[in-house]
């Protein structure tokens, strides 16, 4: 009994799909609980089909009152782009989405002055109180392409000037997967993380029609109830929805989840 405190995970295989620069903490933390990891990066981070419009609202940030992020991503692709172009103006008031986007943010030396403390998704940061009088206000959002649009929607809605820019792209990876292919159908899979709705997809689409049957076997941790609804659409079997996104979120339900189900799992399998 004490090894298995200790070991939680011991004897399971994650499969982080993370972007390639993104997975390695939540790989350390499932390795240090006993766990087994498989990697399969389902989105790349690319540069934006144009920079330009971006470059342009960042030479004139100084005449915006709030910068949203949207992501990590977002954090460090206009960081360099706005040390490079200016610099970041004194009086420019920051929101993250997430905490993960503010622990970048804050890396890097910058002050979050607005940010959710429950939930971490637009509707949360759009509840918060500094988020409600925006009159007027003028605001950025820094993102990449393409994405929910509620955000700047509800903004506009509240009399903001609302502009994106888009300092980069998701793309699906190309390479090899025969390794996961051959896992998945072994059975040597037990559960997988994912982050998006757009990962999920890349997932689906990856793994082709010969793939769908272990994949769709397989149970899968996302971090909100839109992953959890767009799962069971494409036909996941087993959807388990973390209580707070990020790494630790995604173990604690995944910990949660063995602790239900390790009486059923083959974990013998190599």
């Amino acid at each position: 009994m004490a090894g298995k405190a200790a070991n939680p995970l011991s004897g399971i295989c994650v499969l982080v799909t993370r972007p390639a620069h993104q997975g390695q903490t939540l790989c350390n933390d499932i390795e240090t609980l006993g766990g087994r990891v498989l990697r399969l990066p389902v989105i790349e981070i690319d540069e934006p089909s144009d920079i330009t419009p971006a470059l342009n609202i960042i030479r004139r940030l100084d005449r915006f009152d709030i910068a949203v992020f949207i992501s990590s991503n977002a954090v460090e692709k206009a960081h360099a782009l706005i040390t490079s172009h200016g610099g970041w103006p004194e009086n420019l008031k920051i929101a993250a989405v997430g905490k993960h986007t503010a622990k970048t943010l804050r890396q890097l030396g910058k002050h979050v002055d607005i940010l959710p403390q429950h939930q971490f998704n637009s509707e949360a940061l759009l509840a918060l109180e500094a988020m409600k009088n925006v009159r007027n206000k003028y605001i950025v959002i820094f993102r990449g392409e393409g994405g929910r649009e509620l955000l700047a929607q509800t903004l506009t809605q509240r009399g903001a000037q609302v502009e994106y820019a888009q300092v980069y792209r998701r793309i699906r990876p190309a390479g090899d997967i025969s390794g996961v292919q051959q896992a998945g159908q072994a059975g040597k899979i037990h559960i997988i993380t994912i982050t998006s709705n757009e990962g999920l997809q890349n997932l689906y689409e990856m793994v082709g029609k010969d793939g769908r049957h272990w994949l769709l076997d397989t149970p899968v941790v996302v971090i909100s109830r839109r992953s959890a609804e767009f799962a069971q659409e494409l036909g996941f079997q087993s959807v388990v929805t973390a209580g707070q996104a990020g790494d630790q979120g995604l173990v604690e339900a995944i910990k949660e989840w063995y602790a239900i189900h390790c009486s059923t799992i083959d974990t013998n399998r190599d």
